[in-house]
């Protein structure tokens, strides 16, 4: 009998939890409002027990927003920590799960949990090391090297870089921690807050979307100066709008205005900043991918 693993897309408005072994391969599938930590976990716990019969997991990962302790040697491994999410700072979310399953259970950021899918079904399956970047309501970052993710003192938060103001912009910036950083002056809620409209209500040809990919591309432009990664995928509810990856390479180009030199960087910066290729189901898979290496 195939074995099966299972995932969860754990995430400030939803958990996406699932049962399966891969992107042809999803057998069991929920979304779980996210509400109180106690009701939520609750429902988790409860989804893959009401399975356990007919669709047993050997072991779980879980990709989860954060930030997160994930030191292995901490006494709050796997707990939400300094979230602004309300009531859910100091949530022992690998710990509570863990012990009810009794399965083995892996942790990491939800856009780490994105990174491994692309490395492993989708559009980085030839890279070595990458970085994954999502734009949505936050901005979050990974870095995936061989397969996983990279971590250090915590993680990387890569959307909390400081970029400087682009000539002209007065806008104060929308992260209530840091103002200009990426997250601040070019997430989703940063559009909202500038513009008056959500990402998806402004026209293709709105001003704001040259704004949008001169901030991405200072970001970008930061992580290839300093991790070199062989490739840059980014998505996320923001990169719908069809023409803004076009915008980001031209800008990055500028940006780095002929020092280094890679075709990549030039005449190939098509193939080098790229779309994801499993949007919808890049979470969940990239969770259950985690728990295949447990």
């Amino acid at each position: 009998m195939k074995k099966l693993f299972g995932g969860i897309e754990a995430g400030g408005t939803k958990f996406v939890c699932g049962i399966g072994s891969g992107p042809d391969d999803i057998r069991k599938r929920v979304r779980i409002e996210t509400t109180s930590p106690d009701e939520t976990i609750a429902e988790v716990i409860g989804f893959f027990n009401q399975n356990k019969s007919s669709h047993p997991i050997t072991s779980l990962g879980i990709g989860s927003f954060g930030p997160l302790d994930l030191d292995p040697n901490s006494e709050t491994y796997g707990f939400i920590t300094s979230t602004p999410k309300i009531g859910w700072q100091n949530i022992n979310l690998l710990g509570e799960i863990s012990s009810a399953l009794k399965i083995p259970v892996k942790i990491d950021t939800d856009v780490a949990a994105a990174g491994i899918t692309e490395f492993k079904w989708g559009a980085t399956k030839n890279c070595n090391n990458f970085i994954y970047l999502t734009v949505g309501t936050g901005i979050g970052g990974s870095i995936i090297i061989n397969g996983n993710s990279l971590r250090g003192l915590i993680h990387p938060e890569m959307g909390h870089v400081y970029v400087p103001r682009i000539e002209g912009d007065d806008f104060v910036g929308a992260c209530e921690y840091h103002r200009n950083c990426l997250e601040g002056m070019a997430s989703g809620t940063a559009l909202n807050k500038r513009w008056g409209e959500r990402a998806e209500h402004l026209s293709e040809d709105h001003p704001a979307w040259e704004l949008e990919a001169g901030y991405l591309a200072i970001g970008l432009v930061d992580f290839i100066l300093t991790v070199s990664p062989e490739r840059i995928v980014i998505g996320g509810g923001v990169m719908n709008n069809n023409g803004l990856i076009k915008l980001i390479r031209n800008r990055v180009k500028h940006y780095l205005n002929g020092y280094l030199q890679s075709p990549f960087l030039e005449s190939d910066i098509n193939d080098y900043i790229v779309l994801p290729k499993l949007q919808n189901n890049s979470g969940i898979l990239g969770a259950i991918a985690m728990a295949m290496k447990l």
